[in-house]
């Protein structure tokens, strides 16, 4: 069974760091992209950022460039998201997900039946 597992998430300062994990099984994603999406109190989910596993491209929101780094450890079968200089605009709900496609400055995740999106893990920034 392909599995998505997300964990990483809790309550921070604005200004502080995180670290959010993704652990797949059931597959192997080194031939594949995987990225994050977040989803705000009341607002729809979009993509924050993604990686291509096979030639390490990355793709990252405009609000978060400079601040977020996504990165993989194929041993561990695991990526992350590290997250600095932590704004209360961060304060989402986190998905990760695979296939992760950019198409122009979006990233879109998985359409139903056609990749896999693990369980969110909440991220609380306060001012």
């Amino acid at each position: 069974e392909v599995q998505l597992q997300a964990s990483g998430g809790g309550l921070v300062q604005a200004g502080g760091s995180l670290r959010l994990s993704c652990a797949a099984s059931g597959f192997s994603f080194d031939d594949y992209s995987i990225g994050w999406f977040r989803q705000a109190p009341g607002k729809e989910r979009k993509g924050v950022s993604c990686i291509s596993i096979p030639d390490g491209t990355t793709y990252y929101a405009d609000s978060v460039k400079g601040r977020f780094t996504i990165f993989n450890d194929n041993d561990k079968n695991t990526m992350y998201l590290q997250m600095n200089s932590l704004k209360p605009e961060d304060t989402a709900v986190y998905y990760c997900a695979s296939p992760c496609t950019v198409v122009g400055d979006t990233a879109f995740g998985p359409d139903a039946g056609f990749g896999s999106w693990g369980q969110g893990t909440l991220v609380t920034v306060s001012s």
